[in-house]
């Protein structure tokens, strides 16, 4: 096994030999529409309970964020629009007028604003902190990449939350144990995608091999920018980030921050090693510090 391969395929550094290629989601932003058809389908294919009809007062998220018993959210952002181009003047074809239906409230009475929408889920980081603090196995990389949690091993102790960068996995109330997406482990095993990929009616959320959907969102990402939507940038791609890259990436038309992301994640237990080799180094010398001080004593 390469270093390359270590540090870029989850299920090759865990000790898969052969194995199918990583799989995951790319999440195109700029196509979603906001139906919560994902957050529907996630939670009749995986029995996820009902988290409570919660009407937050914000806009139509009622979901709030992940969780759970929400595997997926789908966020709704408002913003104030951006200005368009500049149009040129009409010309009259002496044709009859009519009036369009709001017109008569005039442009004074109307506030232009623009929904920025997306259907959040667990990024199955390549490096997951909810793994590598898992003190009973219950969290386990699966040969697709993927992490998912083992309810019945879960000792509900709660490390796996504080482990994780984005805030996804959470405990229930009602039993203590941890739940997050689990990339529908059982579909893909039947070779079936993922059953929130399956609802989605504007393929914002795609599923493929994570190589081949990181193409095409740097393909659509160039075309955004070429059609003037200069904002269109890629979200959680890049195998050089704090978590060495996410199974489920997106293209978002704003700052991470805006849709409640953190905008530049790492994996908790990254710095780990360095850290001990420190504090070995340390104890080191606190013990050499102590060892000088008795025998300078005993000498006199």
């Amino acid at each position: 096994m390469t270093d390359e391969a270590a540090r870029t395929d989850p299920a090759t550094a865990t000790g898969y030999g052969e194995h199918p290629p990583r799989v995951g989601f790319f999440t195109d932003t700029s196509v979603c529409i906001g139906c919560k058809a994902c957050e529907v389908a996630c939670k009749e294919w995986n029995g996820v309970p009902d988290d409570g009809f919660d009407l937050l007062g914000m806009s139509f998220d009622n979901t709030g964020m992940l969780g759970a018993n929400s595997w997926r959210h789908v966020a709704f952002v408002e913003q104030p629009a951006r200005p368009e181009p500049r149009r040129a003047e009409a010309v009259d074809l002496g044709l009859p007028s009519f009036d369009l239906p709001g017109a008569g409230t005039g442009e004074e009475g109307r506030t232009d604003f623009r929904w920025l929408m997306s259907s959040d889920v667990c990024k199955h980081c390549t490096h997951a902190g909810c793994l590598d603090v898992c003190p009973t196995g219950a969290l386990f990389r699966t040969e697709y990449g993927s992490v998912v949690v083992q309810p019945d091993i879960c000792n509900g102790c709660g490390y796996c939350v504080s482990g994780c960068p984005y805030g996804v996995i959470d405990r229930r109330e009602d039993d203590g144990r941890a739940w997050k997406c689990t990339l529908c482990y059982d579909r893909l095993r039947d070779g079936l995608e993922p059953a929130c990929a399956k609802a989605c009616p504007t393929d914002s959320i795609q599923f493929g091999p994570l190589d081949e959907l990181r193409e095409r969102a740097a393909r659509r990402v160039d075309a955004l920018h070429e059609a003037g939507v200069s904002e269109a940038r890629l979200y959680g791609e890049s195998p050089d980030d704090g978590v060495g890259g996410d199974g489920a990436f997106f293209l978002l038309l704003d700052e991470p921050e805006v849709y409640g992301l953190p905008p530049d994640p790492v994996v908790p237990t990254r710095d780990a090693p360095s850290m001990w080799k420190h504090a070995g180094l340390a104890a080191s010398a606190l013990a050499a510090a102590a060892v000088s001080v008795f025998l300078g004593r005993g000498s006199r």
